[in-house]
């Protein structure tokens, strides 16, 4: 890549930084977006420590704690912000802008997260046997399948996964191409 490719890059994602950070300015750090996190207790940081360390300028150490990752886009946290924050949206850039900036950091978290987005475009909804064939596939780890067989036995035990079913597929198309014009997502 030359000089000017990553100069470019660098600017973007510093443009992209901004606006994140522009977003969470108003944020009073009342914790409501942390309490209200189904997903906190997994965090290496919570959202509202992550608010805290991109308003105080740490953005490398909040891509580093990789808490937006765990988010699982409920959108809890933006329905109950005092503020009216859209903290989801601040979580999804931050997970576009990591995958984008730091692919090496990202690691396990980017791949499964671009192999889900994938199976909803593919199929219109989540369809976990395709979904976990496509991961393993993608992570080339023979091995991998393996740690997950105690859970995928639980879940077939259970009733809860299903083949791949082609009802809604393609559903989702239109809305996958129109969020591709709005901006850099997949």
């Amino acid at each position: 890549m030359n000089t000017d490719q990553t100069l470019s890059t660098h600017d973007a994602s510093q443009l992209e930084m901004e606006a994140i950070c522009k977003s969470l300015q108003p944020c009073m750090q009342c914790g409501t977006c942390s309490a209200s996190c189904p997903n906190a207790f997994a965090m290496a940081a919570t959202p509202r420590e992550l608010w805290r360390l991109l308003l105080l300028g740490f953005a490398d150490e909040a891509l580093a704690a990789g808490s937006f990752w765990m988010c699982s886009s409920c959108y809890t946290c933006t329905l109950r912000c005092p503020r009216g924050l859209p903290l989801t949206e601040a979580m999804a850039a931050l997970r576009r802008l990591a995958a984008r900036c730091y692919p090496e950091k990202t690691g396990t978290n980017a791949t499964f997260y671009k192999t889900f987005l994938d199976n909803v475009r593919t199929y219109g909804r989540v369809q976990e046997s395709a979904l976990m064939t496509s991961y393993f596939l993608t992570m080339k780890s023979p091995t991998l399948p393996f740690a997950f067989l105690p859970l995928g036995l639980r879940m077939l035990g259970k009733g809860k996964l299903h083949g791949p079913s082609g009802t809604q597929k393609g559903r989702l198309e239109g809305m996958f191409q129109h969020a591709a014009i709005q901006g850099d997502r997949p």
